[in-house]
């Protein structure tokens, strides 16, 4: 594969993991409300409780995220997974989480963490992949393969 392929593999999987990174944080953010139900539940608060809890769970600080540097990234809401976590949380009920019985608010809660585990595993793979090539290009330039200065028609 030339450095052209490479950098255009990479491109594509880089486009990939913004999607599956973007699923599972909405998947996350979805299984901190679920959770925030079934806790409220438990202690017996006021439903108008949750809201403010909300902000709490969503807020706080999580630590364990990626040691690559940001890029800006634009997901199409009709990218596949994005749709399939959708159709997951219409099939669950998530819409009216508030006034899911016991039984389908776990239900919800385990399809929700299936999901999120699915999408980690896929980021794993996914960043293994795009390090693979990157390694690549790295000796490319490094072994004179490739001029340094096609980087700049990377853009």
């Amino acid at each position: 594969m030339n450095v052209a392929d490479v950098r255009r593999e990479r491109r594509l999987l880089q486009l990939e993991e913004d999607a599956v990174s973007f699923a599972r944080r909405i998947a996350q953010g979805r299984l901190d409300i679920a959770r925030a139900e079934r806790e409220r539940r438990g202690t017996g608060a006021q439903p108008e409780d949750v809201a403010r809890q909300l902000a709490e769970v969503l807020g706080a600080e999580r630590g364990g995220g990626s040691t690559r540097p940001p890029r800006s990234t634009e997901v199409p809401l009709d990218h596949p997974i994005v749709a399939e976590l959708e159709a997951l949380c219409e099939a669950v009920g998530f819409g009216a989480v508030a006034t899911l019985d016991g039984a389908s608010l776990d239900a919800a809660i385990s399809s929700l963490e299936e999901f999120e585990r699915r999408c980690s595993s896929l980021r794993r793979d996914l960043f293994g992949r795009i390090d693979a090539l990157t390694a690549e290009l790295v000796r490319s330039y490094r072994d004179g393969e490739a001029s340094v200065d096609s980087l700049l028609d990377e853009g």
